[in-house]
């Protein structure tokens, strides 16, 4: 099986990312507003932004939201979002974390990160994060939890049979696989100038339809289209089979967390 880069794999999920991920908690928003007095006047960056997952919500709160992102395609899809919901404050900008410190972002009361922080130069990101947050700010960094601290759906076993039946058992980013990293967040922000940390969770269930859990799947780099290639129809095939034996009602639930480590510095 050829190997994939990154872009390229981000790049075939970009359509299903923006329709089928479910976001995080409204909680997060309402805390995030409350904690650093969000009142339409601040500017926040979202690194890391993919399909403006965090920025959209963001950016009722605020004067600007600068979203930043290496995949192109990943922007589009954000540009779209926010244009059928009347949003403009968002400065949607290609880049990453190694381009930053060129990119002229200027001061910013919050920096949020979802999962694209696990592929950052976490502590290096964290350095130059301390010379653009204004005093009074923060690193946010937004996730559904550790692995293994909620019990997964049955139903996601048979999405991880159909996958590995597919892809092979590990999951596969770019030319390698995909591992979670061994350095938990919390210890490298425990390092860094942001080393106040404080965890808030909220928990709720989200039920899927079938079409929504196959968008779903879509969505994720590791059984992305490209990854798939011309055996995606096949897989889908066989995935809907799979599921709707498993679930002859079509409705998935699932227990969905959002995680935020709010780090700010002492």
């Amino acid at each position: 099986m050829s190997a994939h880069t990154p872009a390229e794999l981000f790049a075939s999920t970009a359509p299903y990312y923006a329709k089928y991920r479910p976001g995080y908690d409204e909680n997060l928003y309402t805390l995030l507003a409350e904690r650093f007095g969000l009142d339409g006047t601040r500017r926040v960056l979202d690194l890391g932004t993919g399909t403006g997952v965090l920025a959209l919500p963001l950016a009722t709160l605020v004067d600007t939201v600068i979203a930043v992102d290496p995949e192109p395609g990943m922007i589009a899809e954000g540009r779209k979002l926010a244009a059928t919901r009347g949003i403009t404050n968002i400065d949607w900008r290609q880049g990453d974390s190694t381009t930053l410190m060129s990119m002229d972002v200027g001061s910013v009361l919050l920096t949020v990160m979802g999962a694209a922080f696990h592929w950052m130069d976490r502590d290096k990101v964290l350095r130059d994060l301390d010379e653009l947050i204004l005093p009074g700010g923060a690193v946010v960094l937004a996730s559904g939890g550790a692995p293994g601290e909620l019990e997964p759906a049955p139903w996601l076993e048979v999405v991880t049979e159909v996958r590995t039946r597919y892809l092979g058992p590990e999951r596969r980013a770019g030319s390698g696989t995909y591992t979670h990293p061994k350095e938990r967040h919390q210890d490298i922000l425990a390092r860094s100038p942001f080393n106040e940390i404080e965890t808030a969770r909220w928990d709720r269930t989200l039920t899927r339809t079938l079409d929504e859990v196959i968008g779903w799947v879509f969505s994720l780099s590791y059984s992305s289209p490209a990854q798939l290639a011309d055996r995606k129809d096949a897989f889908e095939r066989d995935l809907r089979a799979a599921l709707i034996e498993f679930q002859p009602d079509g409705k998935f639930d699932e227990v969905i967390r959002t995680e935020a480590l709010i780090a700010t510095r002492p």
